[in-house]
């Protein structure tokens, strides 16, 4: 998530139904899920700034879990920037409460992403990761993951880690709709709208259609008209 947009941007939307209609959102969450409940985890503390909060970063939600985090590492470069979590959250399924990963979007051009990772270290061990992530999916190991959707491919490489860690998690992508961001921007109107943009995301990464993640990963397209509280 980048610059907070003052009433505008995936940030500013998901910010406005998180305080003043959680209620609404939570409901689309479990009809997309099939949850029974949904609660939200505060971000850690801002140092720099009293009283603000970060956004969650990699893996560091689940900070208490040493081993966790020590496997993590050696499949992850520990510098540079970590996939950041627009929001993260638990959703009640059967009894069990469950990591939900939150990644939102407003405009078509916050879809493509490639990976910046400037040392050749870091790069290689993100490829590796990526490569076995593809691998365990089903995925052509052809499809080039670092660049195009690479936000995308690395959010699906952290799931499946934490499936393999028997860490029960889902993957939430919202799509807000009703943007109006200007600058050019490819803001959809309709749900139609955000399709073909889509489209060309699932053809560039190649995940076929039955793969072992496919009912931890969700797609929710929200309106920005939230009412207020």
């Amino acid at each position: 998530m980048g610059k907070l947009g003052n009433g505008y941007g995936s940030e500013f939307h998901l910010l406005r139904y998180l305080e003043l209609d959680r209620v609404s959102l939570n409901s689309a969450i479990q009809t997309t899920t099939g949850s029974d409940d949904v609660e939200w985890l505060p971000g850690p503390p801002d140092a720099l700034n009293p009283g603000k909060l970060r956004e969650w970063k990699g893996l560091n939600f689940l900070s208490h879990d040493v081993p966790l985090q020590t496997v993590w590492r050696k499949i992850w470069p520990s510098t540079g920037n970590p996939p950041n979590w627009d929001s993260v959250g638990r959703i009640q399924i059967g009894g069990q409460w469950q990591w939900l990963l939150v990644e939102a979007k407003a405009h078509g051009g916050e879809v493509a992403s490639s990976c910046s990772a400037s040392s050749q270290h870091s790069r290689a061990q993100i490829a590796a990761t990526l490569a076995a992530t593809k691998q365990a999916l089903g995925v052509s190991p052809e499809r080039d993951w670092l660049k195009g959707y690479y936000q995308y491919c690395n959010r699906l490489a952290v799931l499946n880690f934490l499936q393999e860690q028997n860490v029960p998690a889902h993957l939430l992508f919202i799509y807000f709709i009703g943007d109006k961001s200007g600058s050019g921007r490819n803001c959809p109107q309709t749900k139609t709208d955000w399709h073909d943009t889509l489209e060309r995301q699932r053809k560039h990464v190649g995940v076929p259609n039955n793969h072992p993640l496919q009912e931890r990963v969700h797609t929710l397209f929200l309106s920005i008209q939230a009412p207020v509280a």
